[in-house]
């Protein structure tokens, strides 16, 4: 029987609640969606959408990295955007993450996003050896 396996890493934020900062099962890791904290300090990063997508994409970088994976093997994520209007900016960020081969993706504007952020992000990835 496969059991859940916890990822934690001190590189990217600490969890703000129940929930872990990843977990893998069967190969699979479900990574919670990110926002613009910075994992030292736990603070947010002060800076429009280009500033706090780059840190979400670091924090998730983090993550992955942590459960031995990395953007190559992410197969879905999911963007809340707190204004559509700054799709293209964090599209382009998020893009430069990515092979010629990008996960699928859905992205929505939210009402709101935890601490205010302007951006959040989740993904789930496999892992090619499992």
């Amino acid at each position: 029987m496969t059991e859940k396996i916890i990822v934690r890493t001190e590189n990217a934020p600490a969890a703000i609640g129940p929930y872990s900062q990843a977990v893998g099962y069967n190969g699979l890791y479900f990574v919670s969606g990110q926002i613009a904290l910075d994992p030292s300090s736990g603070e947010l990063v002060e800076g429009g959408v280009e500033i706090q997508t780059r840190q979400v994409m670091a924090n998730l970088e983090a993550v992955l990295a942590a459960a031995g994976l990395n953007f190559t093997h992410v197969l879905r994520s999911t963007i809340f955007l707190k204004n559509m209007q700054d799709f293209s900016k964090v599209n382009a960020i998020y893009g430069a993450f990515f092979d010629e081969n990008p996960p699928a993706r859905a992205c929505v504007e939210v009402s709101r996003l935890p601490k205010d952020v302007l951006v959040e992000i989740d993904v789930i990835a496999a892992s090619p050896t499992e």
